[in-house]
Formats: structure tokens, sequence, C-alpha cells
């Protein structure tokens, strides 16, 4: 097949289009157009009169090898890719162990798929409850203020992902294309198979929840073993090797294989492996708060006329400042159409996240207006500091909004003035359990203050609107990425100091989404498997 790029039609046009487009850019007979399928559609909405699908194509077409040779100087038509997913290594028919995976996020699901997928029948290890029954406890902290610290957003079967917009976009190099497997995996489980060329595909939580499950069962079916509200509180490791896991009940499990991908919030997790000598380093994360807008107001500053058009459905955005104090200020995981969730896993602490449904039609568009930090300049010493910082800013925020799982929140105008809010105006924010209005400028370090509060005029350039005086700021934003790296080597993927132990995704500070994370849980479900075979 040929790969056919900038394909630019305009928004709402026929099907035939395509074909009609693709007989013509390749200069060829209608009848030489055998097939077509659309890898990628984005949009091009730079000018809002004219906005535009983007399309990549993969076209099968006759004398396929003189139409390429032909149009040779042309960049946007070439070979197309082998997409396909081929698996590394298959488990002999006898095993004289089996790999464990630790956590049941993206990176942990999908080490566990592929492993079972190749035969080695893996024990998945998850500390929270299966997702079912964790959406009833996660719900228990949005409706009623009561907190399970083992069954929450970040804690269960489908990882942190699972209560957010289900992003599957990522700017990771992969040139093996394990991403088409991820998305391809979650077509089967039951995700629109839109998902397989939108530019900036999502699914959203509540299709998530019943992939999830799906996905489950294929591991099952396939020979692995899934165990829930199963912690595990120690790694056993003799002589720089790890030789078994032992659970929070006493339980001892041996492996010589260990996924580690427990996420960026397994706090005690980390404290445990750097007890035990696994090396970790602090790594930069950052911190900032969520903003809501209207939706509509971000539609009319993307779209112009074409606000509300079906087939764009509701805009999103991306905005970066460089602030004068030297901090760098972006737009963190944009939740069109979406709300604001409590994403805490530790009592007394007040955590933001956003999240939308595969709909994105509630009445706020929300994302994190975040400052980045690092460890050499606001959290240096141990691998662990950065932990304590988050926990530090955690409960500033429980205390700024009343200490009973509120958050603390204030309406842009008055943080631009330096003053607290009273009352909510056009804008009513979405986290539940609530928003205790007041002044936020005690809720992160001065630097962080003073770097928003010049970013928010400044993205107002971008996206008209973006400083209104009612949109609201909830705090606390600080769970963006790990606030460790668990060193491993480059080639086999193992930790550089703990031989069998695979740190894998967002946790281990190698992923930072959905898709990233899978991928790496890919990779390292491949490397677990090599190791097992001796090679």
């Amino acid at each position: 097949m040929l790969r056919l790029t900038e394909v630019k039609l305009p928004i709402g046009h026929p099907e035939e289009d395509i074909s009609s487009t693709i007989v013509k850019r390749l200069d060829i007979p209608a009848g030489d157009l055998l097939s077509y399928r659309i890898f990628r559609r984005g949009v091009d909405a730079r000018k809002k009169s004219n906005i535009l699908f983007t399309y990549t194509l993969d076209v099968a077409v006759r004398n396929e090898a003189e139409v390429l040779a032909r149009l040779g100087s042309d960049p946007h038509v070439r070979p197309a890719p082998d997409i396909s997913y081929h698996f590394v290594t298959h488990a002999p028919a006898q095993l004289d162990s089996r790999p464990v995976v630790i956590g049941m996020g993206p990176a942990g699901l999908f080490a566990g798929l592929i492993l079972a997928q190749s035969g080695f029948r893996p024990l998945i290890l998850e500390r929270g409850k299966a997702v079912r029954e964790r959406t009833k406890d996660t719900f228990g902290l949005w409706r009623q203020g009561v907190l399970n610290p083992e069954s929450n957003v970040q804690f269960g079967e489908g990882g942190a992902g699972t209560f957010s917009d289900g992003k599957l976009h990522s700017q990771i190099k992969d040139p093996r294309h394990l991403g088409r497997k991820v998305l391809e995996e979650f077509v089967k489980a039951g995700a629109p198979e839109e998902i397989l060329y939108v530019g900036k595909p999502h699914i959203g939580t509540f299709r998530l929840v019943s992939m999830v499950e799906k996905m489950r069962e294929t591991i099952q079916s396939l020979g692995g073993e899934i165990r829930f509200q199963s912690r595990v509180d120690d790694i056993e490791i003799e002589n720089g090797k790890v030789c078994g896991v032992v659970l929070a009940g006493g339980e001892r499990i041996a492996t010589n294989h260990l996924v580690l991908a427990v996420g960026h919030s397994a706090r005690d997790t980390f404290e445990m492996i750097h007890k035990r000598g696994v090396y970790i380093e602090a790594k930069p994360f950052s911190i900032g708060f969520r903003i809501e807008h209207p939706q509509s107001l971000i539609d009319r500053a993307r779209y112009g006329d074409n606000a509300g058009n079906p087939l764009l459905g509701a805009a999103d955005y991306k905005l970066v400042h460089h602030a004068s104090n030297g901090r760098s200020v972006y737009s963190f995981c944009m939740c069109p159409g979406g709300t604001v969730v409590a994403a805490t896993s530790e009592a007394g602490r007040v955590v933001t996240n956003g999240m939308s449904q595969y709909s994105r039609n509630e009445r706020n568009a929300n994302s994190g207006i975040v400052v980045g930090i690092t460890p050499e300049q606001d959290y240096p010493g141990d691998p662990l500091a950065g932990i304590e910082f988050q926990r530090r800013w955690e409960s500033r925020a429980y205390e700024l909004g009343g200490g009973n799982y509120q958050a603390p929140g204030q309406l842009v105008g008055d943080f631009l003035a330096g003053r607290p809010s009273r009352n909510f105006g056009a804008v009513q924010p979405s986290y539940t359990p609530g928003v205790h209005l007041c002044d936020l400028s005690s809720a992160l370090p001065d630097y962080a203050i003073a770097a928003i509060r010049e970013a928010l005029p400044a993205f107002a350039k971008q996206i008209r609107g973006f400083d209104l005086a009612d949109a609201v700021l909830t705090g606390v934003e600080t769970r963006t990425s790990s606030p460790i790296r668990i060193k491993r080597h480059d080639d086999d993927l193992q930790s550089i100091n703990t031989r069998g132990l695979y740190p894998a995704g967002e946790g281990a500070g190698y992923a930072g989404g959905i898709l990233s994370a899978a991928v790496d849980g890919i990779r390292v479900a491949e490397a677990v498997a090599l190791s097992m075979i001796g090679r």
C-alpha cells in the first residue's frame, strides 16, 4: 500500500471526495484505486473561516511500483509502513515460573496482556478493587466526602487513567507502532473504531470501565491470574536479584521476573523499594491549579463561526508561557466538556484532576495550569523529597478547603487582583464534594503563584477570554507525573541495580498518559518474555 499525507478537505465533505482526491493526487484512472483506509484524521483550524480535515491515507492501487516511481519526488507519497504487531517470542511448552506484574493501570494491564498472549500466564497483583467496585468507592469520595485509601481515583483496576478524559494520543517516539497495538486492543474491548484514526482519540470514563473488564477477561482466558486487594508490602531481593514478593496479609509469592507498574501515586511502594536499596532518583514534575471556563468560550475562540459544529466537537487547547521568573507555565490534561474531580489517595489531602466522558458535553472546559519544578531547584536532597513536597501542598489545600475534602477555589479576576473570592459568577465549578472560595495565594509556592498570575493574561492573547474574571481556579494539581524515576537499563529494561525488577509506566518515570504507559507496558512485557526464554 501507499501512504498519502496532507490530504486536506473541508469539514462536512462527502465521503466520495476522499477517493476522488486520491485519484487526482496520484494521477491514476478511477478504476486503479482498489481501496483505502484512513490512518489519521486531524483538524486544521488555523483559519477559522475555513476549517479543514487533514488526512493521512493508506491506499491500495494497481501498478503500485509504477505510481511510486512516477511520484518519487513527492514527499507526501511513500510506501505505507507495516503497522501490525509482531510478538517477539512465545512461551515454551513447560514454564518453570511465571512473571508477576504489580499494578493494573495501563502499563500493568498491557504488560499482563502481552505476556498472556505470548503464553507466559502472568500473575497480576492489584492493591485496589475491580473496576466497578472501585467506581463505587470513587463516587463515595465525590458524593459523600468519604475516602477509601486503597480504592479511589489512583488505585484499582484500570489505574488513574480510568477516571480521566481517556486521551489516547502521545508524542512519544514509536517506530514499531506499538501505540497501534494499544488502540486495536481497545477497539477489540469495545472502544469506538474512530480511535484508530482521529488525530486526538479519547474514550471517556464510562466506556473505559467496560473495556478494562473485557481486557481482564482476555488475560484470564489465556491463563493469566488477577488478584485484587492484594497490596505488595515487600520485595525480596537476594544478591541483587528479585526472588519474590510479600503481600500485606503475609503471603509470599516467588518470582524472578517482577514488573513494577504501580502508577505515580504509590508512595508507600516507592518508600519500600528505596529502603530495599533499589536505585531511584527524584525527577521533575509540575504543580498548579485546575481552571474552568464555559466550553462555549473555548469553542468560539478556537473555531469562530464553526463553534458547536458536531463534526468538530468540543474544542481543546494547548498553551505554554515562559514567565519572567524563569518558570514555565503550561496547560495540562485539557478536558473539553468535562469536570474537575477529586483525585486524592491519602487522608487529609486534596488533589484535583480532570475528566471527560466520551460525549464531552458538560458545560465547562477544564485543564491544569501548572508550573514546572525540578529537584535541583525545589526539592533537593533525598530521592523521595518530591513526595514530601507534594504532600505539603496537598495538605495545605485540604486546610484551605475547610478540612472536609472540599477544594479551595478562587475566581480568576480575584486571583489576578490578589483578593479573596466571596461568590461564584457566571462559571459554576464542577468539582465535588464542593469548592470553598478563598484566597489561593498561599496554596502553592510564591514562585508558582507569580508565574501563573503572569501566564493567564498571556494565554488570553491566544485564547480570547482565557482570563475571564468569572473563570474558576481550583486547587491543587500535584500528580501531573511521578516525582521519582526508578532507573533501568536501556537494553533489557531491568533496574540498574536489581536484576529481575522491571520498572514500567508512569510511576517508574517512563510514561505520561494512558497511551505512553500502555506502550511502555508492552515493551517491558517483551523484555520479560525474552529474559524468561534465555535471550
